[in-house]
């Protein structure tokens, strides 16, 4: 067991993203994941999908680092009623294009979701599209930056009402944006033309590579993610290991509509900062101090076959740890195997990890 910076994995050239219409089979069962374009979704459709889960599979819902929904634990092949079902909440308006959806949002900015949807239904659209790798990420950000601190390969960033900027690979140009959603699908589209074959991201392009042409280099602008916590009448409340419960659904369905699913394990909830208490108490995450902000996992044994250790329990045993001591700690993620799944930048990674007192040994000031 180590404990480690994050690094790049080698990557395959077959591109094994899931969707609902290609599930991945792991350990434990199918997975399906569901994009949720601009991390925008219902929370009576949060409870029709946790219903469908808990009578097919799992009766969680994971939420992925770029604001997707994970179903797992479901059988292979997956039955009708549970496909029918998912088609009945809205969330595959293209079977074609299903895994390309992937659009990040700044969750605190809610005049960007028109934006969203347009871009979303330009991109569902083009037929050349569904040919993208399901890694390939978009993203729609404020003026702050937010979610800049993701890995998008193409995205807008407002600066105003009526203009912006076109990004990619750390290099950009000003955009109107009416002009936003074709300049953001042009990019993807000579990204389909000229990334050689098992390239799946702008950043892995060779130097020089015309995908980039016209962009000219420009600073980055980079909000900090999300922590748990009121922001002004919203909230954000953090997910407890990135698994949504039926009683975290049914507490938020006291309080909102809808929500903004995050890429940094947690919802925001409109309005939802008069209700924080009554969320903590449905176990959700409203104070930036607990460790359950810092801690998060993948999956592990025994629903992953190449997990050597039960990563879930183990994280959990270390967030009551810590939150005993009260001392604050940097990002940790438990994984259960060198391919480190779900780690980010700057986090400290835990490599097979028998239990807790094995991860916190390897914290800074708890080596021997």
């Amino acid at each position: 067991m180590s404990v480690t910076p994050t690094h790049p994995p080698q990557r395959p050239v077959a591109d094994r993203c899931p969707g609902l219409l290609r599930p991945h089979v792991a350990q434990d069962g199918a997975l399906v994941r569901l994009r949720l374009p601009g991390g925008e979704v219902g929370v009576d459709v949060l409870m029709d999908l946790l219903a469908l889960a808990g009578r097919h599979g799992a009766p969680v819902l994971q939420l992925t680092s770029r604001g997707n929904l994970q179903l797992r634990g479901l059988p292979d092949p997956l039955p009708d009623a549970f496909v029918r079902g998912v088609e009945a909440t809205g969330l595959l308006p293209s079977a074609t294009h299903e895994r390309v959806r992937n659009v990040l949002a700044a969750p605190l900015a809610p005049g960007l979701q028109p934006l969203v949807r347009d871009l979303d239904a330009a991109l569902c659209a083009d037929p050349a599209l569904a040919d993208l790798p399901g890694r390939f990420l978009f993203a729609v950000a404020d003026a702050s930056g937010s979610p800049l601190s993701e890995p998008y390969d193409v995205a807008y960033r407002a600066r105003s009402l009526t203009e912006g900027l076109l990004l990619a690979g750390g290099r950009g140009r000003p955009v109107s944006s009416t002009d936003a959603v074709a300049a953001v699908l042009d990019v993807a589209r000579a990204f389909l033309a000229h990334a050689p074959h098992g390239v799946w991201n702008v950043r892995d392009l060779p130097a020089g590579s015309p995908v980039l042409g016209g962009l000219d280099p420009v600073p980055p602008a980079v909000a900090p993610p999300l922590e748990p916590g009121p922001v002004g009448e919203d909230l954000v409340a953090g997910v407890p290991l990135a698994m949504l419960r039926p009683g975290h659904v049914a507490a938020l369905a006291e309080v909102a509509g809808r929500v903004v699913v995050t890429p940094w394990r947690s919802l925001v909830v409109r309005g939802g900062a008069a209700a924080a208490t009554a969320l903590e108490r449905a176990g959700l995450v409203v104070d930036p101090a607990s460790a359950a902000s810092r801690v998060s996992a993948c999956v592990g044994a025994p629903h992953c076959a190449k997990a050597r250790s039960a990563t879930l329990p183990v994280a959990a045993d270390v967030v009551a740890a810590l939150d005993a001591r009260g001392t604050a700690t940097p990002p940790l993620h438990v994984v259960g195997c060198e391919r480190r799944c779900g780690a980010r930048d700057g986090d400290l990674v835990a490599v097979g990890a028998p239990d807790a007192d094995a991860v916190l040994s390897l914290l800074p000031g708890d080596r021997a």
